[in-house]
């Protein structure tokens, strides 16, 4: 977000005589997409990546990111010609779908900014849903009252838009966790079942590591070849990946995608994200069956790990 001073903001004078300002605000979204989709656009590393910077201008550089309680995320927010903001983010609460809260550290050359505490509730179904985000801040360098309202509000818009062009596909997997990232996260095995009903995979080039790649063709029962060029940005062994998808090797972009896998009694929950682009590529996805198609690639992962 970017951050700067308001001198109009209240304050109060502190027995060392610093002036210190505190100011509680409130954002509210209603959000065209899934109560589900917009949790996972609201906690996915790999989507707050898409939607955190406020405006073109500004670059989000995330140096570490764990969404579970006790993680925390840092950021360096970056505008040509000024100091880099830093911003901690420690998640202290979530519970999915319902709430979250984090608290949340801004600085800049070392000086601390502010220091906030931010509860995110949601609600919806399986077609709408609301975000309400209240901040309860505490500047201390500066004021920084009307960079949090500009900063929030320009971010939560992109998260809106971001989460309606977001797809989301989940399976439980009755298998280990191992078990299932190991036969994701190999070379040899991932090309066996990747891909819906029907379709097999050519391997031009895979390495699975953060900063690798694999770049392939999925070809359809009748033929078609269809080029693929996944590019790795994060492996967390045994809790998630974050790739980008792009139209055949070093074509376009068209989605930013993660796949987080959790233990839940003895089995494995999956989920894969993907935030398209544009509204205009999620439209198409969704028109040509991607969900089902996407839903039947886990059916042949699950399928793949029971004959292990």
């Amino acid at each position: 977000m970017t951050l700067n001073p308001d001198p109009s903001s209240t304050a109060r004078s502190t027995p060392d005589g610093r002036r210190d300002r505190f100011a509680t605000l409130t954002f509210e979204r209603d959000v065209a997409a899934p109560l589900s989709v917009l949790w996972q656009a609201w906690t996915a590393p790999a989507a707050r990546a898409v939607w955190a910077a406020p405006m073109p201008s500004v670059t989000v550089e995330f140096l570490e990111a764990d969404t579970r309680v006790g993680g925390r995320e840092i950021s360096l927010c970056k505008v040509e010609g000024e100091p880099d903001i830093r911003c901690e983010c420690g998640w202290l609460a979530l519970q999915p779908g319902v709430r979250s809260v984090n608290y949340e550290v801004v600085s800049s050359e070392g000086v601390t900014q502010s220091a906030a505490l931010v509860t995110a509730n949601l609600s919806g179904t399986d077609k709408r849903s609301r975000l309400v985000v209240t901040v309860q801040l505490s500047s201390l360098a500066q004021d920084m009252e009307a960079g949090y309202q500009a900063g929030f509000g320009a971010g939560l818009d992109n998260l809106a838009g971001a989460a309606e062009r977001t797809m989301v596909l989940q399976r439980v997997i009755q298998a280990p966790r191992s078990a299932v990232w190991n036969s994701w996260m190999n070379p040899e095995t991932l090309p066996q079942w990747w891909g819906p009903e029907g379709f097999s995979c050519r391997t031009k080039r895979i390495d699975l590591r953060a900063g690798g790649e694999w770049v392939f063709d999925m070809i359809a029962p009748d033929g078609t070849v269809f080029p693929n060029h996944h590019l790795y940005n994060e492996v967390r062994p045994e809790e998630r990946i974050g790739y980008t998808l792009h139209w055949g090797e070093n074509g376009p972009k068209h989605a930013d995608a993660w796949a987080s896998f959790e233990d839940q009694d003895g089995a494995t929950k999956v989920t894969l994200g993907m935030v398209f682009s544009t509204a205009a590529e999620f439209q198409e996805a969704k028109g040509f069956g991607a969900v089902e198609l996407g839903l039947q690639t886990l059916g042949k992962l699950e399928r793949f790990v029971a004959s292990r």
